[in-house]
């Protein structure tokens, strides 16, 4: 096998059902993590494996209803649900917590992680080819769809969390995006793009360095536990170059602090003085 067809070969690589497994895994591990969902698991199983599902299949639900279609298709997949659903079982309710302790191991961890990854890419080229067999040569509607398939259980986190009995608006990725959803958004251009031929890259190279980033990304961020997304920098200079975005400064916020400090001293010594002018009336009432 020559080098050069490592990156055809990558292309070809079925991902059911071992990179399916790891997603599966990966995706309900962090909805154990959340706040709150192992008290729901016990007190509603049934709330709790359909919030496992939407994290499993966010995109399939979030793309299908762009696309005017049922977005209870996912289960259909009889056999990716039944998986789906053994992970979760294990993972809330196996004796001892085993299972996800095994997982919560960090080098199993980290690969589970990069094989989520690898599926990240083979969701957006999906969402891609979908979108493009509806609305031809529509890159708006390919991006979007591409989009929602790669980071599908991000962008419905908001209902994710209503079915848990959560509801947190400022947690919308669309007014703080995470990490993953903005690689996704970035993975759905640069795929429309090379679908339309407007990218001088062929599909199967194109994947294989999109998905390397995203593994070598990830695991970086998680060993070295960094929060901090890599186009920060860039983001910071193409906000402040087209919108103007810039951080406010803290001399401002200081006089801000100043000003509501020196509001209460006002208050409590108005207070005390009004406290002292009534024992002042009590005492003279009592001679």
């Amino acid at each position: 096998m020559e080098l050069w067809q490592v990156p055809l070969l990558f292309s070809r690589l079925p991902m059911f059902p071992f990179f399916d497994l790891a997603h599966y895994v990966a995706s309900v591990m962090a909805l154990k993590e959340q706040r709150g969902a192992v008290e729901v698991s016990v007190r509603s199983p049934v709330a709790c494996w359909f919030s496992a599902m939407l994290y499993c299949f966010g995109g399939s639900v979030l793309s299908s209803l762009m696309l005017a279609e049922p977005p209870v298709a996912f289960l259909a997949r009889g056999t990716n649900i039944l998986l789906a659903s053994s992970v979760w079982y294990l993972v809330f309710y196996c004796p001892q917590d085993i299972f996800y302790r095994c997982f919560a191991f960090l080098p199993l961890r980290l690969l589970v992680a990069g094989m989520k990854e690898v599926t990240r890419t083979w969701k957006i080229t999906a969402g891609v080819a979908h979108a493009d067999s509806h609305f031809k040569d529509a890159w708006l509607v390919m991006v979007a769809v591409g989009w929602a398939r790669g980071a599908g259980g991000g962008l419905i986190s908001n209902f994710e969390q209503l079915v848990r009995g959560v509801w947190k608006p400022e947690t919308n990725e669309l007014l703080k995006m995470s990490y993953p959803v903005k690689v996704t958004l970035i993975g759905a251009v640069l795929f429309t793009l090379q679908h339309s031929q407007y990218l001088p890259i062929t599909r199967h190279n194109l994947m294989f360095l999109y998905t390397v980033f995203l593994v070598v990304s990830k695991v970086t961020m998680m060993l070295t536990r960094s929060a901090t997304s890599p186009f920060a920098p860039f983001e910071a200079a193409l906000g402040h170059m087209f919108f103007g975005l810039q951080k406010t400064p803290y001399k401002v916020k200081g006089e801000g602090a100043a000003s509501s400090n020196g509001s209460s001293v006002c208050d409590r010594s108005s207070s005390e003085q009004h406290r002292d002018g009534v024992k002042k009336r009590q005492a003279k009432k009592t001679e």
